[in-house]
């Protein structure tokens, strides 16, 4: 049986007069890929800070591991937390922070990282400070690959990689994670690039939680259907609408509920196509933030 490595009951965070987070609770299964998606500002960076001690909720509770993650050593020391634009002391090179970081994480692999460091093309002599935003970046994902932490979040560090290196990190993720199962936690814009790694998605937007599912269930949850206005609302009746587009005559709506291989004669007009992962948090983003019937819309021209 899996046991749950996160768990957010009720918790808020609030800055003066700004809710980063408004009453989330969540649970994450140990030795699997977790998304944990939203928009620049929904509150991810704010809960894996909370879970990882590195700030306070306002009210609730937070664990890791079943235990409070603040002056936990037995917690902190099998969590790894990277995140984009990692800060060294002045004086470090590349193999200074990784040295500090074999000395954090008990289950540190030094041929992996060594192997890594060749793959990425890492100055090892080089001052961190100046490093290119790519190699501060590789040097992040290297940390938190071969840290295998039991529990390991990635914030966002590998935006500075370019797609090959990207590529090269997911690779070496999803085979390491095959031989050393942990619990990861990826939080990222590039949804599209990530979607066939993750198992379960969190997805924060404002600070609440709008999904809380397996990634395979929401694949199939939702279904984008074009075709003559008048078919399009006749089919949509009934359904949630996330999302439509119209020119003229013609309509285009994202439904949720909506099996995407739905098709039959009595819809002989209509075209149907599945919607990626992606794009199911975007609809769903911009379904909760639609004004009046929140359902957004869009005009061609």
């Amino acid at each position: 049986m899996s046991t749950d490595v996160i768990a957010m009951h009720g918790v808020t965070k609030r800055y003066s007069d700004v809710t980063a987070l408004d009453d989330v609770t969540f649970t994450l299964e140990e030795n699997r890929i977790h998304g944990l998606l939203g928009r620049n500002g929904a509150g991810k960076t704010t809960a894996m800070q909370i879970l990882t001690a590195q700030n306070f909720a306002t009210s609730g509770r937070a664990e890791i591991f079943g235990e409070q993650p603040y002056e936990n050593a037995r917690v902190l020391a099998r969590t790894c937390f990277i995140r984009e634009s990692l800060k060294y002391p002045d004086e470090y090179r590349v193999h200074h922070a990784l040295r500090a970081a074999a000395s954090v994480y008990p289950q540190w692999d030094q041929a992996f990282a060594d192997r890594l460091v060749g793959e990425f093309g890492l100055p090892l002599t080089r001052l961190c400070k100046k490093l290119s935003r790519g190699q501060q970046s590789a040097v992040g994902v290297i940390i938190g690959l071969a840290s295998r932490a039991p529990l390991t979040f990635f914030d966002e560090p590998y935006l500075g990689l370019d797609a090959v290196a990207r590529q090269m990190f997911y690779d070496h993720l999803l085979a390491d994670f095959a031989e050393h199962p942990r619990t990861v936690v990826l939080s990222t814009h590039l949804i599209d690039e990530v979607s066939d790694l993750i198992e379960h998605v969190v997805l924060i937007d404002r600070g609440r939680v709008l999904i809380d599912e397996e990634a395979e269930a929401l694949r199939g949850r939702a279904v984008t259907v074009s075709g003559p206005a008048e078919s399009v609302e006749r089919f949509a009746r009934g359904h949630t609408e996330l999302h439509r587009e119209r020119l003229g005559g013609f309509l285009r709506v994202t439904l949720s509920g909506v099996a995407p291989t739905r098709t039959g004669p009595a819809e002989p007009n209509l075209q149907f196509e599945p919607v990626s992962l992606q794009q199911l948090v975007v609809r769903t983003t911009q379904h909760s933030a639609a004004p009046g019937t929140g359902v957004a819309q869009e005009v061609l021209s």
